[in-house]
């Protein structure tokens, strides 16, 4: 069942392997670019506003180099998710200290929450093997990362 719930809002197209950016705010901006790229945002700016004022709240860093910058906006109709990697990592405030290395940029519909939390609680229990982690950071292109965050083979 989860398999399916994460092929449903993991698509190959927003997955970025290799992030330019080297900072926090940059790296949510990079993200939302590439939701904007694929057409998916109503209103760019309430996109990127929404995230990084949550960010403001508390560091969406999570342990283990994962990072889930996440918001709710009207400018999403379903819960959207853009991925991107930093092997060598960025400081994102993260619970363990650590850099973060893996960003899972969320956004969903104002006015729904059990989508989003579902991603979440899904993707940060799929991401506690270390084994995933490392080969998901080794993976080169969106299709084998999607592949790997999905139960593909």
């Amino acid at each position: 069942m989860a398999a399916n719930f994460l092929k449903d809002v993991i698509d190959a197209k927003l997955i970025k392997p290799r992030l330019e950016s080297d900072a926090k705010k940059e790296i949510i901006l990079e993200l939302v670019d590439i939701l904007d790229q694929n057409h998916l945002l109503a209103d760019r700016k309430e996109a990127e506003r929404v995230v990084l004022d949550r960010e403001t709240l508390m560091s969406t860093g999570l342990e283990n180099g994962i990072a889930i910058p996440h918001g709710k906006c009207n400018s999403v109709k379903q819960l959207i998710v853009a991925v991107g990697l930093k092997p060598e990592g960025v400081d994102f405030d993260s619970a363990d200290g650590q850099p973060s290395r893996i960003f899972l940029l969320t956004l969903s519909s104002a006015n729904r929450s059990g989508p989003h939390i579902r991603f979440m609680a899904e993707i940060s229990r799929l991401l506690q093997n270390e084994d995933l982690r490392n080969r998901v950071l080794a993976a080169n292109s969106g299709t084998e990362i999607a592949k790997l965050l999905t139960g593909g083979r």
